[in-house]
């Protein structure tokens, strides 16, 4: 072979050469481009929850302290059944202690209304209750009871302490025990004031009257 012969076939090669890296590199960078363009975007960030269940709330194991709290609060006194106050007042119990403002509050029934119906003896209780939440009196029973010129039976500001009916005591403690526990309601409402029928002090012309029960007019 010649040597132009030999040169012109080197050249040859070597063009072919360079061709193919040319190809190759070229068919590299769109492989390139390619793998960027299906890169999936990431999801956006947030803070919400996602529950893939529903929630479920497990109940507290039962401890005896939660069953005598819920026993207590099913339950219900007999005597709140009572269809009477007369009823209620054979059903309740008298305290078996008092305190001393209960103590005022059962002598007021017994000494000032004794002689009364039931009704009547609750009513004089809801008042000495009402004076206690109204700004104008004490706020106690002892200090309305024993306030200046309101009740007779009071003497130098103390209550007698003879009791010469024991029958009537105790029905006064439990009209009294009713009354400071609200478990009736008293026809006299929310009287302030009462006095007896026979008697027309000049005050109650100025005031409503709430209820008569017997001998006494009870008023607001």
């Amino acid at each position: 072979m010649g040597t132009k012969t030999k040169f012109g076939f080197a050249a040859f090669v070597a063009t072919g050469l360079i061709a193919s890296a040319g190809f190759a590199y070229a068919d590299a960078q769109a492989q390139e481009g390619t793998a960027e363009t299906v890169i999936a975007p990431q999801p956006e960030a947030t803070d919400a929850p996602v529950f893939i269940s529903e929630e479920v709330v497990q109940p507290l194991p039962e401890t005896d302290e939660t069953a005598k709290i819920a026993d207590a609060s099913d339950a219900e006194p007999e005597f709140a059944k009572a269809s009477s106050l007369r009823e209620l007042v054979a059903e309740v119990d008298a305290p078996s202690t008092m305190s001393p403002d209960l103590e005022c509050l059962t002598g007021a029934v017994y000494f000032e209304s004794r002689g009364e119906p039931i009704e009547g003896q609750l009513a004089v209780a809801q008042v000495i209750i009402n004076r206690t939440e109204s700004s104008a009196f004490p706020s106690d029973y002892c200090g309305v009871v024993t306030q200046r010129a309101q009740f007779s039976f009071v003497k130098n500001g103390r209550i007698p302490s003879r009791r010469s009916n024991a029958g009537a005591w105790e029905r006064a403690r439990k009209i009294a025990r009713i009354a400071h526990e609200g478990l009736w309601n008293s026809e006299a409402r929310d009287s302030l004031y009462f006095h007896a029928t026979y008697v027309k002090p000049r005050w109650a012309r100025t005031k409503q009257a709430r209820a008569t029960i017997k001998t006494h007019v009870f008023y607001r």
